[in-house]
């Protein structure tokens, strides 16, 4: 009885721990285990983007886990367009696309890591109202488009020359 009883626990108490941020004992992660991680942070939901804000706030905690925090925040665009504060949705849409490739699964979860962005720049919108509502929620909509088509743009140094030389000749002419 108590087996079955501990058998039937277990899986609960390791998914509390996983979306609440609570470390588990150290030990050798599985591809398997760091998956299920990086999905239960980059779901576009209020539980999701909480469990992430949590081990973001706690990154030693999942150490064992080889978490890429680094972020450039929003890129070339504004962190903070027309005093809106998007560094926190751009801190996990990051962290989410630099981790989702590091285990070459990025493909699949980009739509979903999008999908979580927008969800989180809505949530800064929600605490406005009116017109600074309908200013932040088209904001956040521009934002969730340019990430939806050109998210996974890679452009080399090589390419960047080439239109360089291109744009160099056309003006001499």
């Amino acid at each position: 009885m108590i087996r079955r009883s501990i058998a039937l626990i277990t899986p609960a108490v390791v998914l509390l721990f996983t979306l609440f941020g609570f470390a588990l004992p150290a030990h050798a992660v599985t591809l398997e285990q760091k998956l299920a991680a990086l999905s239960s942070f980059s779901q576009p939901t209020t539980t999701s983007a909480n469990a992430w804000r949590n081990a973001w706030e706690n990154q030693s905690a999942w150490a064992d886990y080889a978490f890429d925090w680094s972020t450039d925040l929003c890129s070339s665009s504004p962190d903070q367009p027309l005093g809106f504060d998007f560094r926190m949705p751009c801190r996990r849409h990051d962290f989410g696309y630099r981790n989702y490739k590091d285990v070459s699964q990025f493909p699949a979860n980009k739509p979903r890591i999008d999908d979580a962005f927008y969800f989180d720049m809505r949530r800064v919108c929600a605490g406005y109202s009116g017109v600074s509502k309908s200013t932040c929620d088209g904001l956040a909509w521009t934002y969730y488009q340019a990430v939806k088509e050109f998210g996974n743009l890679v452009v080399t140094d090589e390419q960047i020359q080439k239109v360089k030389r291109e744009a160099e000749r056309s003006a001499q002419r």
